[in-house]
């Protein structure tokens, strides 16, 4: 049996989206080669084509965005569901924005909260999101 792709609306995408908060942030290397690791969302799942992720400025996800901004992101959560999502990353440094996404959980990472010295936030834009689940398969471009 043949899945059929849906196209969906982004507020369609975001219902399946909404309990997903760790995924694997793949970026491109200065060799070409893809990079992925864990990323969590923080719990800041309100899908609305932006995703959020918080690191340091001298990581090599930001030296490899920074080079080239396109990226993808994949998420796995309950009932079967894969994720992915493709699109730009941003690099914010504007404490301002930091402040809207801060969860007190970050503390573990960055001890001295939306201050800590070195920190950035990731914006993934996304211009393309697919989704599976059993036998159903969803798609939605910006």
């Amino acid at each position: 049996m043949q899945m059929h792709i849906q196209k969906t609306d982004l507020k369609d995408m975001a219902k399946k989206m909404c309990n997903l908060d760790i995924a694997s942030l793949v970026t491109v290397a200065e060799d070409g080669l893809l990079a992925a690791r864990p990323m969590s969302n923080n719990a800041d799942v309100d899908f609305d084509g932006k995703s959020y992720y918080f690191t340091y400025e001298a990581s090599d996800k930001v030296k490899q965005i920074s080079g080239n901004p396109e990226v993808q992101l994949a998420f796995e959560g309950d009932d079967k569901l894969y994720v992915t999502v493709t699109g730009r990353a941003e690099l914010i440094r504007d404490k301002a924005e930091f402040d809207k996404h801060w969860v007190p959980e970050l503390g573990q990472w960055f001890a001295q909260g939306t201050d800590t010295p070195g920190m950035v936030l990731l914006c993934v834009k996304a211009t393309h999101a697919k989704y599976w689940q059993d036998m159903e398969m969803g798609e939605w471009r910006a």
